[in-house]
């Protein structure tokens, strides 16, 4: 199983928890599975574009310590470790 670090902000969610894992060969079908054992975390991280669901642009997910690049379709190996992070603002 994969494991995902939660964001502080999402943690509400997840009892806490700042990891958890969860079962997925993409990363649409993982967070299929993370919907299911903590509900909401889809309507966080994800939007509709043109009845598409898509990562939100304002979420970077890692796979592995790499920025992915394929979005829902991206794979996952059984033993990966996935972070969403929010995009950081600011600066001059």
């Amino acid at each position: 199983m994969a494991i995902v670090s939660i964001p502080s902000l999402m943690r509400d969610l997840t009892n806490e928890k700042s990891q958890v894992e969860i079962t997925g060969t993409t990363i649409r079908e993982l967070l299929d599975n993370m919907e299911s054992e903590f509900p909401g975390v889809k309507e966080r991280l994800c939007h509709q574009d043109d009845g598409i669901e898509r990562i939100s642009p304002y979420i970077g997910v890692y796979v592995d310590g790499v920025l992915i690049e394929r979005g829902m379709r991206s794979p996952i190996g059984p033993n990966s470790e996935v972070h969403f992070l929010p995009a950081m603002g600011g600066g001059c």
